[in-house]
């Protein structure tokens, strides 16, 4: 398994608990804000599998659970990925899953191993190309990933406001994903290579309030 970053401590990354996050390297998407495209591309040096669980062993005492993230953790090998749950699990630490939802029938093995899963819906489903590179097949997993979080013990949904959805783009999101129990709307921040002007937090509360027609919970993300 390759690892390509580490963050010994979290307080943002697992709601309501303080967490290790480790970083897999690979991803289908390529998101015209993502703050890991120098990982995607390749610009990381890998970590051992080894020395991180010996990190995360040493601070067990000091946290709640571990965070898988990525990139898209579902492109690494699913025994690969077994293996490193089990392996934290041992340790009776939580484990969270982050996902864009691009590989539905890994989830759907994952799904009994985890205790908290994390997907991203970056836009309605016929808008995704405004953030990243889509096809049908990918539309098609998502929607069917959508439908297993749901069923998860605990998960979100989350979307980061991208100053090219608006407010009624987000209810369409909201509608697709109706009586789901968390959605977060993160505010956009801008990178060095991607960096149109973010929504007020005024327009931000609205989104969140429209989403709220929908879902158990929505509210503004970290």
């Amino acid at each position: 398994m390759i690892i390509a970053g580490y963050n010994p401590n979290s307080c943002v990354d697992y709601p309501g608990n303080i967490a290790s996050v480790i970083f897999l390297p690979n991803c289908p998407l390529r998101c015209v804000y993502c703050h890991n495209k120098p990982m995607l591309d390749g610009e990381y040096e890998a970590i051992p599998y080894e020395e991180v669980l010996e990190r995360i062993k040493k601070n067990k005492l000091f946290l709640d659970g571990v965070v898988i993230t990525g990139g898209e953790p579902t492109l690494t090998p699913i025994e690969d990925l077994k293996k490193l749950i089990s392996d934290i699990k041992s340790l009776n630490l939580l484990v969270k899953i982050d996902t864009c939802g691009s590989s539905p029938k890994v989830l759907e093995q994952l799904l009994p191993l985890v205790d908290y899963v994390a997907m991203d819906i970056k836009a309605p489903l016929d808008k995704y190309s405004m953030i990243t590179p889509a096809t049908d097949k990918l539309m098609e997993n998502i929607s069917k990933s959508i439908e297993l979080v749901k069923q998860a013990k605990d998960y979100e949904f989350r979307t980061t406001l991208d100053p090219k959805l608006t407010v009624d783009d987000i209810e369409t999101i909201a509608k697709m994903i109706e009586g789901a129990k968390a959605y977060y709307i993160q505010q956009f921040v801008a990178t060095d290579f991607y960096y149109p002007k973010a929504y007020s937090s005024d327009y931000l509360k609205w989104c969140v309030e429209t989403a709220n027609k929908y879902v158990k919970t929505a509210s503004r993300g970290g």
